[in-house]
C-alpha cells in the first residue's frame, strides 16, 4: 500500500471513513437512541478534528491533480473545527430528528467536496470536488420537509448553483480549449494577456466563483436560502461552505491567474464596493435575523476580498485569518440565533427584545458575537479587519478603503440595533429563561474563546502569513 497517498490524502480518507461507518449505523438501524447516536457521530468529528492536526504531509498526487501543504492542512483543519462547532450547536434540535444520521452524512460529505476543491491542483478535480460540496448542500437546506420555506429554500439553492456551476465550467471549458490542459500549472503558463477569448474566459469563472461567495451582484439567492433553511444549515453555508471558496479562489488568482492581475484587481474592486455597500444597506432593513445575518455575511466577504485583492502573502494571511475570527464569531451569533429558534420558534429581532432579563448568558454571547463581527476592540473581529484593510492598502487604493473604513462605520448601527434590542428594549412577555444541554454551551464556549483570544495571540498571524509567504 502506498504511504504516500494514505498520509497525503489523510483528511479526505478520515472523512470517507466516517461517512462509512455512520453509513453502516444507519444500515444496521441497532441503536435506537438519538442521543447515543449524537454521541457517537460527535465523537467521531471530534477523532477528525485532533487527526487534522498531526501527520500531515506535503506533495502531489495524481499526476498533481491533488496537491497538499501546510496552509491547505491549516485551511482544511479551520473548517473541521467550524462543522465540528456547528454539530455540537445542533445537538437540542437533533436530538428530536428523526433524519439526524442523514444530517451527519451530508454535512461531512459536502466537507469532503470542499477539501478537494482546497487540495485540488487541476480543474477537473476542482470541479469534482464542487459538484460534491453544492448537491448535497441542496438537500440540506429542505431537511426541515414539513416547512414548505425549506422545501422553497432548497429548491432556490439547487437551481441557482446549477446555473452558476454552469457558467463556471463554460468557462472552464474555454480555457482548456485554448490552453490544451486541465492542470493550474500548464495553464498559467499558457495564457495570454493578449487572448480576448481567454479574458473572456477568467470573466465568467470569476462570476462563478462571485455566486458562490454572494459576492453582489450574484447575491439574490442568499437572503432567501438562508431563512428557509434549518438555522444549522445557514450556519453552515454563511461558514464553511464560504470559507471553502475564499481558501480557492484566493489561490487560483494568486497562482493560475497572476498574468491577469491587473485585470482581476479592477474587477475585485468593484465587485468589493457592491458588496460591502448593497450587503449594509440591506441589512439595515431587515427583521428576520437569518436575513439579517445572511446580508451581515454578503458584506463580510467584501472584506475578505479586500485583503485578497492585494495580490501578496500578506493579503491571503490576512484573509485566511480572517476566516479563523469569522468561524468563531459567526457561529456563536447563529449559536445563540439556532438555541432561540429550537426552543421558541421566533425569529425576528423584535423578538429579542428585553432577551437579556431571563438569558444573561446568552445575551453576552450574542454580544460579543456582534462586537466582533463589527470589528469592535478588543475583540479579534477588530484585529482581522485591520488586518484586512492594511493588506488592501499596500496597493495605494485609498479610495477603496475609505469606502471599506466608511462602510464599517455603517455597520455600527445595524449590529447594534440587535444588542440594543436585546439589553435596552422593553418587553412585555420577554423570551423565557432558555434551556439546553452541556454540549451546546461547550460549543458557546469556544466560540468565546476563540472571540476574546485569537486576535491576542500575535504569534498566530505570523504563522500563516510564513505559510503564505512560501
Amino acid at each position: 500500500m502506498n504511504i504516500d497517498f494514505l498520509i497525503l490524502m489523510k483528511p479526505e480518507l478520515m472523512l470517507i471513513a466516517l461517512i462509512f461507518i455512520l453509513l453502516t449505523i444507519k444500515v444496521w438501524d441497532g441503536i435506537k437512541s438519538n442521543a447515543a447516536l449524537l454521541t457517537i457521530a460527535n465523537f467521531l468529528m471530534l477523532l477528525n478534528v485532533a487527526a487534522g492536526f498531526v501527520g500531515n504531509g506535503t506533495g502531489t498526487l495524481f499526476n498533481g491533480m491533488y496537491m497538499t501543504g501546510d496552509l491547505i492542512a491549516l485551511e482544511k483543519n479551520i473548517l473541521n473545527i467550524g462543522t465540528f462547532l456547528i454539530f455540537l450547536q445542533s445537538y437540542d434540535s437533533l436530538k428530536k430528528h428523526k433524519h439526524l444520521l442523514e444530517f451527519y452524512i451530508l454535512i461531512v460529505t459536502t466537507l469532503m467536496g470542499m477539501e478537494y476543491m482546497i487540495s485540488a491542483g487541476n480543474f477537473l478535480m476542482f470541479f469534482l470536488g464542487l459538484e460534491l460540496a453544492s448537491i448535497p448542500l441542496a438537500a440540506l437546506a429542505n431537511f426541515d420537509t414539513e416547512k414548505p420555506k425549506s422545501a422553497e429554500s432548497g429548491v432556490k439553492l439547487i437551481l441557482s448553483s446549477a446555473f452558476a456551476s454552469g457558467i463556471m465550467l463554460f468557462g472552464i471549458s474555454m480555457l482548456y480549449g485554448t490552453t490544451g490542459t486541465l492542470n493550474f500549472a500548464e495553464m498559467s503558463m499558457r495564457l495570454s494577456a493578449a487572448s480576448q477569448l481567454q479574458i473572456f474566459a477568467f470573466i465568467v469563472v470569476f462570476a462563478g466563483f462571485a455566486f458562490k461567495l454572494s459576492a453582489v451582484p450574484f447575491h439574490l439567492w442568499t437572503a432567501d436560502v438562508y431563512e428557509g433553511a434549518p438555522v444549522a444549515v445557514t450556519a453552515y453555508l454563511s461558514v464553511i461552505s464560504k470559507g471553502a471558496v475564499v481558501f480557492v479562489f484566493g489561490s487560483i488568482l494568486y497562482k493560475l491567474f497572476a498574468g491577469y492581475a491587473g485585470l482581476w484587481y479592477n474587477m475585485l474592486s468593484l465587485t468589493i464596493m457592491l458588496t460591502i455597500t448593497v450587503g449594509n444597506l440591506f441589512a439595515l432593513r431587515q427583521e428576520n435575523i437569518k436575513r439579517f445575518l445572511a446580508f451581515s455575511s454578503i458584506t463580510q466577504v467584501g472584506y475578505i476580498l479586500l485583503g485578497i485583492s492585494a495580490g501578496t502573502g500578506l493579503g491571503m494571511a490576512s484573509a485566511v485569518f480572517f476566516m479563523i475570527v469569522y468561524v468563531f464569531s459567526n457561529l456563536g451569533a447563529f449559536g445563540i440565533v439556532s438555541w432561540i429558534a429550537d426552543s421558541t420558534g421566533k425569529e425576528n429581532i423584535s423578538d429579542y427584545n428585553g432577551l437579556y432579563a431571563n438569558n444573561k448568558f446568552a445575551s453576552w454571547i450574542l454580544a460579543l458575537s456582534l462586537f466582533s463581527l463589527a470589528g469592535i476592540p478588543p475583540t479579534a473581529g477588530f484585529f482581522a479587519k485591520m488586518f484586512l484593510v492594511t493588506a488592501g492598502a499596500a496597493r495605494g487604493n485609498y479610495l477603496l478603503v475609505g469606502l471599506a473604513a466608511l462602510n464599517m462605520v455603517i455597520s455600527l448601527y445595524y449590529y447594534l440595533r440587535v444588542v440594543r434590542a436585546v439589553f435596552i428594549e422593553k418587553n412585555e412577555t420577554p423570551i423565557g429563561k432558555l434551556e439546553s444541554s452541556f454540549l451546546p454551551k461547550v460549543a458557546m464556549a469556544v466560540c468565546v474563546a476563540g472571540i476574546v483570544g485569537t486576535g491576542f495571540v500575535t504569534g498566530f498571524f505570523e504563522y500563516i502569513n510564513t505559510l503564505t509567504a512560501r
